[in-house]
């Protein structure tokens, strides 16, 4: 895969989305699919992931995100398309 092939996109998860485990398992998933980025809670109560990988492997990242593990509720997840960064690995920050 090149750099063009690559596409990177922010979401912020919104709910019952932290102290539920699921920074574990987006990165779990994330891992799974094969995609690169990070996971962090932010101050508002939201999980904000960065997600960098093929079209389809981003895509299901976020379908997954939309879903959250068995211990969440999500409400809503906002998208926002960013520019490819290369990263290598994912991590829970």
């Amino acid at each position: 895969m090149t750099a063009t092939d690559r596409i990177r996109r922010r979401f912020v998860v919104h709910g019952s989305v932290q102290g539920v485990g699921f920074r574990m398992a987006a990165a779990h998933e994330a891992r799974r699919l094969g995609v690169a980025g990070s996971v962090r809670n932010r101050v508002d109560g939201t999980v904000e992931a960065e997600v960098e990988g093929t079209a389809d492997a981003v895509r299901a990242m976020g379908a997954w995100l939309a879903q959250g593990p068995p211990s969440a509720r999500v409400d809503r997840v906002d998208a926002a398309e960013a520019e490819p960064r290369g990263d290598k690995g994912f991590r829970i920050a």
